[in-house]
């Protein structure tokens, strides 16, 4: 099994290198067929789905890459497009009405971006490249007018808002409810199992956001993100060695999860 710091030696956007592409404006380029993709079942769930990859590849305007720390799109920005993460991660960026910024989600391989922009027509934040990246660009529009044609497209879209909904759930109730120490254990858990969907490692896995990040996530303080580290070192449940962390004791972080 893979550890998550070698998909960079993957071929670009998860599909087969030989493929070429017509490059689009803007960095974009329009890509490999969504048949080929190595991320399509993270983006296609259910059987109907996975059958209609010919619409999936009507609706995938193209796709863009990025260098780590560009932004996708910015808050403010008009909506047009939703995202699907081919390759590396990002960070959302949410403005404080103090005028700090704090991150509030991260996301991986298969994940949506975008949603933020459907309600007002604009974006509501910051999306970074936590790393060079790539996404696959969907039009909303079009992505409207195939939901009403093919149910299993439309059940995509529920799917991905819905998905959304219980993301922003679970980061109240993170921030709402749980000790720093649960926090912690609760992201690492998190992360070890985005992982393990994606076939990589559970166990091992670079944490591309820094601890500053990941101490606004968390709500929590940078000195307290790294000082929960050291303690879960101490007691044999994780190794940490510089952005790599291998974990060795899922019963013991569940519990300090908890």
């Amino acid at each position: 099994m893979l550890v998550a710091s070698e998909r960079t030696a993957l071929p670009a956007a998860g599909c087969e290198e030989s493929v070429s592409t017509t490059r689009m404006k803007d960095g974009e380029a329009k890509g490999p067929s969504c048949k080929s993709c190595s991320m399509r079942h993270f983006c296609a769930m259910t059987p109907e789905e996975l059958e209609s990859t010919d619409q999936m590849d009507e609706l995938v305007h193209s796709y863009r890459h990025l260098k780590k720390g560009e932004a996708l799109y910015r808050v403010g920005d008009s909506f047009k497009n939703l995202y699907a993460v081919r390759t590396g991660s990002f960070k959302k960026l949410s403005l404080l009405p103090d005028g700090r910024e704090q991150v509030t989600g991260f996301f991986l391989a298969g994940e949506a971006l975008g949603v933020d922009g459907i309600s007002a027509g604009r974006y509501a934040n910051d999306v970074i490249a936590l790393e060079d990246s790539s996404v696959c660009v969907m039009p909303f529009e079009k992505l409207e007018l195939l939901s009403r044609e093919v149910g299993a497209v439309q059940h995509h879209l529920y799917r991905v808002l819905s998905a959304e909904v219980v993301r922003e759930s679970g980061l109240m109730l993170l921030l709402g409810t749980m000790t720093a120490d649960e926090r912690v254990a609760t992201f690492l858990l998190d992360l070890s199992r985005r992982w393990k969907q994606r076939a990589y490692s559970p166990t091992q896995f670079v944490l591309r956001m820094t601890r500053e990040e990941t101490g606004s996530f968390l709500g929590i303080k940078l000195e307290t993100v790294s000082r929960t580290l050291s303690r879960f070192q101490k007691k044999g449940w994780i190794s940490v060695k510089g952005k790599e962390v291998r974990i060795l004791d899922f019963g013991g972080l569940t519990q300090a999860g908890h």
